[in-house]
């Protein structure tokens, strides 16, 4: 805490000079900073203050003027608020405060993947909403016959990508289905990736020879002139060969500049995952979209859905579906942030 108050005290200093904001750029970057550093030494006092609340308490009961049941609440609060401080305390790489690009692509399975993608869609933007966050659909293909076979989510707030970045993985239903005329119990898979949206406080450069730009009609709802203007956009990197979609906006000059970012997004986190490659930790990156490979289970008719990283397990399966998932979310940081 000496540290961010320290570097708050430096921070606002630089804004007091009278050029600071003609650079705006850099401007918003230690604006950024110093939010940061705030949110962090805020949380801090605010547990603190909790725990001394008990310590007071605690003498109070000693004199008579508290009872020992409202002692046990107030330490109750307490450990809560120690334990979800250290929870986010796990959130500490530069880019677990940005917002997240969340992909969902149906596995093997066919139309019942399919569906299996669209219900794990709606338990993210659930998930979200309950949270605050704010939510954007910026490209979608439909199924076949239902569902999805494959979405992508913009989803915007504080600590976005470091809460959904144990996400990433293969997802594996398993359930009577709605699609089989014999009621039979049926397995299906969805991959998840979660990339973070990278923003003017990270750097990352690309130049522009190594694009290739196409320009389409945009799929699904979004109204005639949505469907009958190429307004969407896609653009491919050349070295890489990553590509990205875009087809939110009406304006094909906006949707540009989305695709652009979300390229950036996957650039970087192409180059985080060269930087585990050399520790030793791309496990999960090298999953198949197929049995065996799966970091959670859902298992509807046993009601059971299981963390296979963590092991942790609820037989909430309809709560969990319904995007409260922050106990899954939490476990792996907990797991990731002891190892």
């Amino acid at each position: 805490m000496d540290e961010r108050l320290l570097q708050i005290e430096e921070k606002q200093q630089l804004t007091l000079d009278p050029n600071f904001w003609s650079d705006s750029k850099q401007a918003e970057v230690v604006m950024k900073t110093i939010k940061s550093h705030k949110h962090w030494v805020n949380k801090f006092q605010a547990v603190e203050t909790i725990v001394e609340d008990v310590e007071v308490l605690n003498e109070f009961q000693k004199e008579g003027e508290a009872t020992e049941e409202e002692v046990d609440t107030r330490y109750e609060e307490a450990i809560k608020a120690v334990d979800d401080l250290e929870f986010r305390s796990t959130l500490n790489k530069p880019e677990d405060e940005l917002n997240a690009i969340l992909e969902i692509n149906a596995g093997a399975g066919g139309t019942e993947s399919c569906d299996w993608s669209e219900m794990l869609l709606r338990m993210y933007i659930m998930w979200g909403e309950k949270s605050g966050y704010k939510l954007s659909e910026l490209h979608r293909v439909d199924g076949d016959v239902a569902g999805i076979k494959s979405v992508v989510l913009e989803i915007k707030g504080d600590f976005v990508y470091g809460l959904l970045k144990g996400e990433n993985g293969v997802h594996r239903l398993v359930r009577v289905s709605p699609f089989n005329a014999q009621g039979k119990r049926m397995t299906s898979f969805a991959s998840v990736f979660v990339h973070p949206m990278v923003d003017d406080s990270i750097e990352v450069e690309i130049n522009t020879a190594d694009l290739e730009w196409d320009t389409f009609r945009a799929s699904g709802a979004g109204g005639q002139h949505v469907n009958k203007t190429e307004s969407a956009v896609r653009v491919r990197h050349l070295p890489t060969g990553l590509v990205a979609e875009c087809q939110q906006e009406r304006s094909q000059h906006m949707n540009r500049e989305k695709a652009l970012q979300l390229l950036k997004s996957r650039l970087y986190e192409l180059e985080l995952k060269k930087q585990l490659a050399e520790k030793d930790k791309v496990e999960a990156g090298k999953m198949k979209n197929e049995w065996g490979s799966q970091i959670r289970s859902y298992v509807l008719d046993d009601r059971r859905v299981k963390d296979h990283r963590t092991n942790h397990q609820t037989s909430r399966t309809d709560a969990v579906l319904d995007g409260e998932i922050d106990d899954f979310l939490k476990a792996f940081l907990m797991n990731e942030g002891v190892k």
